[in-house]
């Protein structure tokens, strides 16, 4: 930081006050700590569905999104100053990007309902495969004071690289702070409803179409 010359007259002890003042201040900023957050444990969902009968396994691969969602920023957006502004926390972050976040919870969703999740090296004829692309990930602002984690994505599921459905899941929680620990707890929430929403779809889908 700068201090530009005092401009007023003032004795030197006064300007030496006010310059020291004016980089603790400075030094204070750039020691700031940062905070991280992540969708801590995936205890039991109460509303946990079964794993389909039909697809005991199920290839998930990892979540794909665009490159905002590549870092570990943790964006927000005012809906009712400027919807096309993404603007970042400048002391919080996630622990790790978004979409491997998102890919890790709902392994962790569908394992817990019984399914048994491979990875992309453990692909195999006639295991279904999932690939998600996430849409949105963002705490949205509709006013001042009322927010929401808001995800958005694009689930496809494929067959011996048939694609047999594809949908699009929305789910929008509301944030109980304005600030950037409610909007990581309306993420997860999200995030758990929309992987609950996922294995719905699932257990409603017959691997055999063509």
């Amino acid at each position: 930081m700068t201090v530009q010359p005092l401009r007023l007259a003032a004795s030197p002890v006064t300007a030496l006050a006010l310059a020291m003042a004016l980089l603790a201040g400075c030094a204070s900023t750039r020691t700031q700590e940062s905070s991280t957050y992540d969708f801590g444990p995936a205890g039991h969902a109460a509303s946990q569905a079964s794993a389909p009968a039909a697809m005991p396994a199920l290839v998930v691969m990892d979540a794909t999104g665009p490159a905002a969602l590549e870092n570990e920023r943790m964006y927000y957006r005012l809906n009712y100053a400027d919807a096309l502004q993404a603007r970042t926390y400048a002391n919080s972050r996630w622990a790790s990007n978004p979409l491997q976040m998102v890919t890790q919870r709902f392994k962790a969703r569908l394992s817990q309902s019984g399914m048994k999740v491979l990875s992309a090296t453990d692909a195999s004829t006639g295991v279904p495969l999932l690939r998600v692309e996430v849409d949105d990930f963002v705490h949205a602002f509709s006013s001042v004071n009322q927010s929401e984690g808001q995800l958005t994505l694009r689930a496809s599921l494929f067959n011996d690289h048939r694609l047999i459905d594809q949908r699009t899941f929305t789910r929008s929680t509301p944030a109980h702070s304005a600030d950037a620990p409610g909007g990581a707890r309306a993420l997860a929430a999200s995030t758990d409803a929309v992987a609950a929403d996922i294995l719905a779809w699932l257990a409603s889908v017959d691997t055999r179409k063509r």
